[in-house]
């Protein structure tokens, strides 16, 4: 099992929403949990491989969570309401809060705001991103806790450019839903590409064509 905790990790395993801190055993099976969940997604994983690499007994695991689907919850759920979003405003508040001469300064923030997140916090957000899809119960609460919270407060961002008229009146949703889906895809990109060693993957130019992109379809200029 790795030495190395993510950051939000040490946070989850300091205790629950009641402030009852974990076992050193349970501590052991939610760190190895995030692990085999990370690495192989929840379907492929099994308990017993969660055991061995937590040096439990698998019998261990079901006194503290009744089936695996218990344990990938008891993982994801207090990620997303203690952790994540706390983490994604605390990481976020300074873009959302600055004032911005045009809409691609922006983007760009959002950019480099987000790489670093995803550097600290690269193995909640793969098992979030791998099982959300399948759990309707945790498409509702990352849609409530997460996406809601940080949706709306870049709509006021767009409506503010609107306002002063240096922008198209599209609906903010969708200047924020366009604008998302090219920032998160250049990311997951650049993550899962452009980092590998044999990878030909220029940067700078990546990241300055996805934001000419979304000005150009946006109708805006830089």
């Amino acid at each position: 099992m790795s030495d190395t905790k993510e950051e939000w990790i040490e946070e989850l395993l300091r205790g629950d929403e009641e402030g009852r801190k974990m076992t050193e055993k349970q501590s052991r099976i939610v760190q190895a949990a995030i692990e085999v969940f990370a690495e192989k997604g929840y379907a492929a994983s099994s308990t017993n491989e969660i055991a061995q690499r937590a040096g439990v007994a698998e019998g261990t695991i079901f006194r503290h969570y009744k089936t695996k689907k218990e344990l990938l919850l008891g993982i994801v759920a207090p990620a997303m309401t203690k952790l994540i979003t706390p983490f994604v405003l605390r990481g976020f508040n300074n873009v959302l809060d600055s004032e911005y001469d045009s809409y691609d300064q922006v983007l760009r923030a959002m950019i480099e705001n987000r790489i670093e997140f995803l550097r600290k916090n690269r193995n909640v957000l793969k098992i979030l991103m791998q099982e959300i899809p399948f759990h309707p119960e945790m498409q509702e609460r990352f849609q409530r806790e997460v996406l809601g919270v940080v949706l709306e407060r870049l709509k006021r961002i767009v409506a503010k450019f609107q306002t002063n008229g240096h922008m198209a009146e599209l609906p903010s949703a969708t200047v924020v839903r366009l604008s998302i889906s090219a920032i998160m895809g250049y990311i997951a990109v650049r993550t899962f590409y452009g980092e590998r060693e044999d990878a030909v993957w220029d940067d700078e130019r990546e990241r300055e064509d996805t934001i000419a992109f979304v000005m150009r379809g946006l109708g805006l200029t830089r």
